[in-house]
């Protein structure tokens, strides 16, 4: 049989980015008391100022579309030019179908691939790679990557290690070829022997079986994901560098997962980045989105003016899992 050899692009980048933010701001003074806790220790755990909730016309579906539109103009591109929608996403609440097909028929695309990835707060991260690596293989001339979450749907308002944390959000990226490297090769994995540190309480057939109207929540154990983020993840991100042949100094602005600003601070000085790295930190006014951490966060940037079109700026993202996955990209 003859196989027709499809021609890729040389190089992919990231060609536009967006986000959508809840219009409900919740300070620290509205979870505090269910939690028995305070504003002050708050900060002083995650740096969290306040975070987002959204309503209930804020759906999966209508935060996705709302950041996806803002990309694609931001990319100069017609939503019917894409031809693969990615979202990472944890919090959508049916199994099948993939919520990534309702997103590609609202925004009108022509009859898009479209699929959910599940790998909690390094979503975003995977999906950029496989977006990537579509571009340059030919399988996709361009690509829609979305990282959504209502993670209130799934959170225990009075678990004083989660409550003050999570938050809800979208965020979007389109990636597509590109003449230079846009995208570095990608550094990810997973520790399945700490699997149980940030996860769902119960599975659903026991809470069925039980007979218990409850939603199952998200759990984690706070201590440990902060030793193991803020030290594994800094030789994760060191590697990225290493594999997309810079150096720290010649890094323009860090984008890490907004789980925790002592996290971002940790990695930040262990892998020694010079003061001139702009870093992140969306987590104060945004709360920790999941999948949609790192679009928010750079947009953030995009929009502050502390990141501009030409850096180079590194990606590192880390959840449940623990999946983790980091790479360097071009600002677009």
């Amino acid at each position: 049989m003859a196989i027709l050899e499809i021609q890729g692009a040389p190089h992919a980048a990231i060609l536009g980015v967006g986000a959508y933010r809840p219009v409900r701001i919740v300070p620290n003074s509205e979870v505090i008391e269910a939690i028995d806790s305070s504003d002050e220790w708050i900060q002083q755990r995650s740096g969290i100022k306040e975070r987002r909730f959204a309503s209930p016309e804020e759906s999966i579906q209508m935060m996705s579309v709302a950041a996806a539109r803002e990309a694609l103009e931001a990319a100069g591109i017609d939503a019917r030019q894409i031809d693969c929608v990615v979202v990472a996403t944890v919090s959508h609440m049916m199994q099948t179908p993939a919520i990534a097909t309702a997103i590609a028929h609202e925004l009108g695309t022509d009859e898009a691939a479209a699929f959910d990835i599940s790998a909690a707060c390094a979503g975003f991260c995977h999906g950029i790679s496989l977006a990537s690596d579509m571009v340059r293989a030919g399988s996709a001339k361009r690509v829609l990557v979305i990282g959504v979450e209502r993670l209130t749907d799934i959170l225990d308002r009075t678990d004083r290690g989660t409550a003050f944390i999570f938050a809800d959000g979208a965020g979007a990226a389109v990636v597509g070829p590109s003449d230079t490297p846009g995208i570095g090769p990608v550094v990810w994995g997973s520790d399945g022997e700490q699997y149980d540190l940030i996860r769902q309480t119960e599975d659903w057939r026991d809470v069925i079986a039980a007979d218990r109207p409850v939603m199952p929540a998200l759990t984690m154990q706070g201590n440990a994901v902060f030793r193991w983020a803020s030290f594994a993840m800094a030789k994760v991100g060191q590697e990225a560098l290493d594999r997309a042949g810079i150096t720290a100094d010649q890094l323009d602005c860090f984008v890490p997962h907004q789980a925790n600003m002592r996290i971002i601070d940790a990695m930040a000085r262990t892998m020694k980045l010079p003061d001139t790295v702009q870093i992140a930190r969306d987590i104060a006014h945004q709360g920790n989105t999941s999948a949609a951490s790192i679009p928010l966060a750079l947009a953030r940037m995009i929009e502050e003016g502390t990141a501009k079109s030409g850096d180079t700026a590194l990606l590192i993202a880390f959840g449940a899992g623990l999946a983790y996955a980091a790479q360097v990209v071009t600002v677009p």
